[in-house]
């Protein structure tokens, strides 16, 4: 595997690749890479001939009161895991490679509507940051598909109306979540839990899945099993950020018809915020 920092560099070293008519995979990443990153990876060395992954720390899509100066950074673990992965080329730029005249006159990209619910409601400007790196990385690599986590099935959407509305032709993936043995989705932010908070976590999976079967079984209001499971995961330990059940095709409030379902979860326990979510098909 190849680790490269400059665009340039970057554009140089793909560029025969095309002429060979190869195709090109892109895993973006944030770096402290886990196993949930690298069952994108894995997926990607199955679609493509050519892996390319990303490792930026984008600050962009940090607000002023979140983790971004101590969100870890372990690039040479992350080297090693790619390379074993199947990864071909790693694109590890730094903050002015990305953004050379500064991220105040960066050009910025906003999916509306979408970007401003859930986590957009919690984060403010957070899809912004997302849509924009994104969309430079994918001007920088020009892969032919990019695959992502269903684990941020909001951010998901996002990335995917923006490749649509911009007329891209980059196929993009949804992979599915990768989950430890107890039910937690493989997330950085695991780092973050204490031992104790650590034996707690596994209780989002679970009430997620509590409010699958009261879904099911249509014996309680929606409104309802979205009270009763904030107040599970509260008696837990947790902070309640939001608990929703949405349509799988919009993020918005569902039709008492719709069928095709998402939860979705994000909620504080110690210092780390947790996300996940469960899809859901009423009709099976």
């Amino acid at each position: 595997m190849k680790t490269i920092h400059t665009v340039a560099e970057l554009r140089s070293a793909l560029k025969s690749i095309r002429l060979a008519d190869k195709k090109i995979a892109f895993v973006p990443t944030m770096g402290n890479l886990h196993d949930g990153h690298m069952s994108l990876i894995r997926r990607a060395t199955k679609e493509a001939d050519v892996v390319v992954s990303s490792i930026f720390v984008n600050p962009m899509q940090f607000s002023a009161n979140e983790d971004l100066e101590r969100y870890p950074k372990t690039l040479k673990e992350d080297q090693a895991l790619l390379e074993a992965n199947g990864c071909d080329f790693l694109f590890a730029p730094d903050a002015l490679e990305m953004y050379p005249d500064g991220r105040r006159s960066q050009t910025q990209i906003e999916v509306s509507g979408i970007s401003d619910i859930l986590c957009g409601a919690s984060r403010p400007g957070h899809f912004v940051g997302v849509a924009t790196v994104v969309t430079k990385l994918f001007n920088m690599v020009h892969p032919d598909c990019a695959i992502f986590g269903t684990k941020d099935f909001q951010q998901l959407m996002v990335i995917e109306n923006m490749t649509r509305d911009l007329s891209s032709s980059i196929r993009i993936i949804g992979e599915e979540i990768a989950r430890a043995d107890d039910g937690l989705a493989l997330s950085s932010r695991n780092g973050y839990l204490s031992t104790e908070e650590r034996r707690i976590a596994p209780v989002l999976y679970q009430t997620a899945l509590w409010a699958v079967g009261a879904l099911k079984q249509k014996k309680i209001s929606v409104e309802d099993i979205r009270e009763q499971a904030q107040q599970k995961l509260e008696a837990a330990g947790f902070i309640r950020d939001y608990f929703e059940i949405r349509s799988r095709a919009n993020l918005l409030t569902p039709s008492e018809e719709e069928s095709k379902l998402v939860i979705l979860i994000a909620a504080y326990l110690g210092s780390a915020r947790l996300i996940d979510n469960i899809q859901i098909d009423l009709d099976n």
